[in-house]
């Protein structure tokens, strides 16, 4: 290589070097990054873009303009709220989980408790003892329920969904057995058949996704979501009837006149059903997973408060009762040859009755 070549190697060395780490690493105590002395105390400073501005002492200088600090922990993943003018988007492989548009959907679960009581609201009313019923609160008898949901709503954005349903419960009864009163203040227990409890809702639901709170759970695959909602329901309550077997002395046969009523006994109340439409609301707690084909799974907790159960208040009695024969023996009586016969209206029997299920929905998305 001859010398001339090795000398203009050593002059782009000696010289480019520095103007490249210049150019990268712009900061010096004297230089700005273009390599124009910045002075200070008084002197003529100039920053990279060359603009002038008046210091202190009198002279022109020119400042480079300080940096915004961004100040505050970022937004959380999903997030579109702006902190320090920047927004924060989260990508869309982790928003799978996301409503969006119309959907349809079925749901089944388990009632793992039922609330609430049925009693006799014609307790004050004269005579009520001789009517078999519940004077004391009984609670409904709830075999295996099994409650059915259909919906149809919309998403309205990520966060908020809308949907109306149905709900039917059944499954439920009138309890078997009843403390009903003798009279004297206490009660004795009466037999009861009959009495199948069905309701049907239909309700206005509302769902949050709190996962801009919470975050996702188990890798993004689960998305929680709280939900309420208020309608209408129907509760039915069908016919039944209360047998009481006590035998109720009315009057003492050595001192009764032939014919007088002495006791009843066998006492059979024939109670009507009825149906009722009540106000009713429900709280839902869950999450949510995806499955294929559009399909998303919510698991849920669902408290269902219904109303009132509530009967139509017509009640036809039947008795056999006792007669004495006025001979003054202690059992000196004996029974009538007719059954009585008694028609009571406006002897109504109600309850409040509540649900919480466990449940799995499935929504189809469109």
């Amino acid at each position: 290589m001859r010398k001339t070549d090795i000398s203009a190697v050593f002059a782009v060395v000696l010289f480019g070097v520095p103007t490249v780490l210049s150019a990268a690493y712009p900061v010096y105590n004297n230089m700005n990054g273009r390599g124009v002395p910045m002075m200070q105390n008084g002197a003529v400073m100039y920053n990279p873009a060359g603009s002038a501005m008046y210091n202190p002492n009198g002279f022109n200088s020119v400042v480079a303009a300080q940096p915004t600090r961004v100040t505050g922990a970022l937004p959380q993943v999903g997030s579109s709220r702006t902190v320090a003018g920047r927004q924060y988007y989260q990508p869309a492989d982790y928003d799978r989980l996301a409503d969006s548009g119309l959907y349809v959907g079925l749901s089944a679960g388990y009632s793992v408790s039922t609330m609430g009581s049925i009693s006799a609201d014609y307790t004050a009313e004269e005579d009520a003892f001789t009517v078999p019923g519940a004077f004391e609160a009984a609670d409904f008898l709830s075999d295996t329920v099994i409650p059915l949901q259909l919906s149809v709503g919309a998403a309205i954005n990520n966060d908020v969904r809308i949907d109306f349903s149905y709900l039917r419960y059944s499954g439920l009864s009138y309890p078997k057995t009843v403390n009903t009163s003798n009279g004297v203040g206490g009660f004795v227990e009466a037999q009861v058949d009959g009495g199948a409890i069905t309701t049907n809702t239909t309700m206005l639901n509302i769902y949050y996704n709190v996962d801009s709170f919470t975050g996702y759970l188990a890798g993004g695959s689960l998305r929680p979501y709280v939900g309420v909602g208020v309608g209408i329901s129907l509760n039915t309550i069908a016919d039944y009837v209360v047998y009481d077997p006590t035998f109720y002395s009315v009057k003492d046969p050595q001192y009764a006149a032939a014919g007088d009523l002495t006791a009843v006994s066998d006492i059979t109340a024939y109670h009507n059903g009825g149906t009722v439409e009540q106000l009713a609301f429900m709280l839902e707690g869950g999450v949510t997973t995806e499955l294929q084909g559009g399909l998303k799974l919510d698991m849920f907790v669902r408290y269902s408060n219904l109303g009132n159960v509530k009967t139509s208040g017509s009640i036809i009695m039947s008795q056999i009762e006792w007669l004495g024969d006025g001979s003054g023996a202690v059992d000196g009586e004996y029974q009538a040859p007719y059954d009585s016969v008694y028609h009571y209206t406006n002897w109504y029997e109600s309850g409040r009755l509540g649900m919480v299920d466990l449940g799995v929905r499935l929504r189809l998305q469109f």
